[in-house]
């Protein structure tokens, strides 16, 4: 993955970390588009309360795992008084082993808020300039670089997660608001930020939780939201353009299988294709049309894409249960005590990543089909071969559809799931891991392909209505069209496609597709 180092830090909405539950959109905001931090009275004041039962752990001559002793596999050993700082330090320095390509900014800035957001909750015992630290550095926009290889989703994100305290404590490489990477002490210093000290049980901490994995996870549902109303979009513009009917999404159909995305998908799809004269032409007279059933890739639009919906919504209660949970190991409890535990494991956010994989991987299918049977003349019932202004001298969206069907292909290999596997570590201490942060951004990919395939699906299917012309579109779907029409010129002799490509993926990114029809349509779910 590449970071995105070209967008500097400029939103001013503050999200306060705090006794409220994080949301989804907050972690977005923060993560993406800049948002400032704040810890709350409440918060800071649960910190210090926290951290004074660990000074008083530290003081005591009994061990206490992640205060006096190692770590993983060297638990048994004591640490002196006098080396404990040392031990902060060198936990850090070592776990710092992330390799490989740099991550994007935003799922660095997205674990640094939900590492944040833990440390806030008073039960993992860090100092208050330690929190306060790290709200610093992203509200500075300060982000450590981070490689994509180092975490396997158990005891936590530890690599990821190391990095960011390493620049914490003037280490490391980072990158400013403006994406330039330098040392982290150069950074601190020109933000005005002091580089901190870490005392007793700080530096795990600081690194032992879900937090990379569960960014990504956010950050993938907010994208998902978007791309599966993109989906009925161009499901419905397809579907227009291929003479299906629309009886097949009527709501008493739907109602015999009560499936909650299904349902929202097909009243989608139902609003998309209402007052269509191109789908009003052929059910004048049934009888004699050629067309008896459509073909699954349009018939049964709405049952995929709402299946990916229920996905969504089941990954979204996972994701939310994660938001309220604190993740530390030890944990500090109220009464005191200091206990080692399991919740580091993220077996729950893997295994919901890799089921969204599933749903991404089918839902671009289903759309790879339609776009393939739109440039089939033996299929697309009087549309040119692959839409060419001259077919043989032009070849039309011929290779757009190569390339879908390319990135189809990568999508099901990436459907594959990571959280079956497992490597011990740790000298079989850490002997079954989670591999959530693979899991994570095999996701990332898969979705930036769906976006792909759909925008391919867009791009085709408006040239496939601009050719059945003088018929004219439903409202929706010819809004729809319009906002690619504004990118993208409409049928003629073959162009230099890939920019076209890329017009109608950042058209999808941006949701503004989805604006233009929700314009004429009102709101799709």
């Amino acid at each position: 993955m590449v970071a995105k180092t070209d967008t500097p830090v400029t939103n001013d909405t503050v999200v306060e970390i705090g006794s409220a539950i994080l949301s989804g959109p907050d972690v977005v905001a923060v993560a993406r588009a800049g948002a400032k931090v704040q810890l709350t009275g409440p918060a800071m004041a649960a910190i210090a309360r926290a951290r004074r039962a660990v000074d008083r752990l530290a003081a005591s001559p009994s061990p206490v795992y992640g205060v006096s002793t190692g770590f993983g596999a060297l638990a048994t050993s004591h640490i002196p008084v006098d080396r404990r700082a040392d031990l902060q330090r060198s936990l850090i320095r070592s776990h710092a082993a992330s390799t490989g390509a740099e991550i994007d900014r935003e799922i660095v800035r997205a674990l640094m808020l939900l590492r944040l957001r833990t440390l806030a909750s008073g039960w993992t015992g860090v100092r208050p300039e330690t929190a306060t630290a790290l709200a610093g550095l992203l509200n500075a926009g300060i982000t450590p670089v981070v490689g994509e290889y180092g975490s396997l989703g158990c005891s936590g994100d530890l690599a990821p997660l190391a990095h960011v305290a390493l620049a914490l404590t003037g280490e490391g490489q980072v990158r400013d608001g403006e994406g330039s990477a330098q040392p982290a002490a150069q950074a601190l210093a020109a933000a005005g930020l002091t580089a901190v000290k870490l005392a007793e049980k700080e530096g795990l901490a600081l690194i032992n939780g879900t937090d990379g994995m569960l960014g990504m996870l956010l950050l993938a549902t907010a994208d998902l939201h978007v791309l599966v109303v993109a989906a009925d979009i161009s499901a419905a513009m397809s579907v227009e353009a291929l003479l299906g009917t629309d009886r097949v999404y009527a709501e008493a159909l739907q109602a015999l299988r009560p499936q909650p995305g299904q349902a929202v998908s097909a009243a989608n799809l139902r609003k998309l294709l209402d007052d269509s004269e191109i789908v009003a032409s052929h059910q004048v007279d049934p009888v004699n049309c050629p067309i008896v059933q459509d073909a699954y890739s349009l018939r049964c639009a709405p049952q995929v894409a709402g299946a990916v919906r229920d996905t969504l919504a089941h990954a979204e209660a996972v994701a939310d249960r994660e938001l309220a949970s604190v993740i530390d190991n030890p944990v500090l409890l109220p009464d005191g005590r200091v206990e080692s535990n399991g919740n580091f494991h993220g077996a729950p956010i893997g295994y919901v990543l890799d089921f969204l994989a599933i749903a991404v991987a089918d839902l671009a299918s289903i759309s790879e089909r339609r776009t393939d049977r739109l440039l089939d003349p033996a299929r697309s019932h009087g549309l040119p071969p692959f839409l060419a202004g001259d077919p043989g001298v032009d070849s039309g969206h011929m290779i757009a559809q190569y390339a879908a069907a390319g990135i189809v292909s990568e999508l099901k290999r990436l459907a594959a799931p990571a959280s079956v596997d497992s490597i011990p570590s740790s000298a079989m201490q850490e002997d079954h891991v989670s591999m959530g942060w693979a899991a994570g951004l095999k996701l990332r990919r898969a979705i930036d392909g769906l976006r792909r395939v759909l925008a391919i699906e867009v791009l085709t299917a408006a040239r496939a209505l601009d050719l059945r012309a003088p018929l004219v579109a439903a409202p929706g779907t010819a809004a729809a069209r319009a906002a690619v029409r504004a990118r993208v010129d409409g049928p003629g002799p073959d162009r230099f496609l890939a920019p076209e490509i890329e017009a109608v993926v950042e058209l999808l990114g941006s949701r503004d597709l989805i604006g233009a029809v929700e314009a004429v349509t009102g709101p799709l779910t």
